[in-house]
């Protein structure tokens, strides 16, 4: 039998998404507009962990959202309504993820020499919007505590992309057989240089750090 030649394709899949996602740093750069990429499974506490967070930042520095849902526009009428910010709502037309052309559709349609942080809140999906990089400053996840603090083991690679895990409903961890110590040992585990910040979004508690940590990222991102 002859021999069939075998040819190794290398070329990484995402390539233009990743040429995609460098440009659009730098546009952002360009133009002082920092963006957030905000992952999590579906009701986790995203949009309320927004509304705090949001609250506590828009009198320091100008704050736009984007909600991205397969449908609805339930979360950015809720922003709005919550906190008088710009706030638009992307469809992704059943896709569970959005890549870096699809977060400059969202950015074409904000005002962005009104904004310095552009938030977009990813689908609810550990996995696909893990893949895939929308041209953000920074990753950042949250994680709830009826989740389980075995996540980072099980979904590696949203864990490792991630620059801050934020873990909320820390006010029901009595309830449920989580053990923070462990989570943040798997989180680095996974990411060493990832910033663990448990608040509680229902009350606010640990609020403050996660607006004072986005703070500091939108004017050193300006300088």
């Amino acid at each position: 039998m002859d021999e069939v030649k075998v040819i190794e394709i290398k070329k990484s899949i995402f390539a233009d998404n990743e040429i995609d996602a460098d440009n659009l740093r730098k546009e952002l750069k360009e133009k002082g507009v920092y963006l957030l990429n905000l992952m999590s499974s579906p009701g986790s506490g995203k949009t309320t962990t927004l509304i705090q967070t949001i609250n506590r930042l828009k009198d320091k520095i100008r704050v736009a959202v984007m909600e991205a849902d397969i449908d609805s526009d339930v979360d950015a009428i809720k922003i709005k309504e919550a906190t008088g910010i710009e706030s638009i709502q992307l469809h992704t037309g059943g896709m569970c993820h959005l890549d870096a052309e699809m977060t400059r559709q969202g950015l074409d349609n904000l005002t962005l020499q009104n904004t310095d942080l552009a938030i977009l809140e990813n689908v609810g999906n550990l996995v696909c919007p893990a893949e895939f990089d929308t041209g953000s400053c920074r990753n950042a996840m949250i994680l709830s505590v009826p989740e389980g603090h075995d996540k980072p083991l099980k979904y590696p690679l949203m864990f490792s992309i991630c620059d801050v895990v934020v873990i909320n409903k820390i006010d029901v961890m009595p309830y449920f057989d989580f053990d923070l110590e462990k989570c943040t040992e798997y989180i680095h585990l996974r990411n060493p240089k990832a910033k663990v910040i448990p608040i509680c979004a229902k009350t606010g508690e640990g609020v403050d750090v996660f607006a004072q940590w986005l703070l500091d990222e939108v004017k050193a991102w300006k300088e």
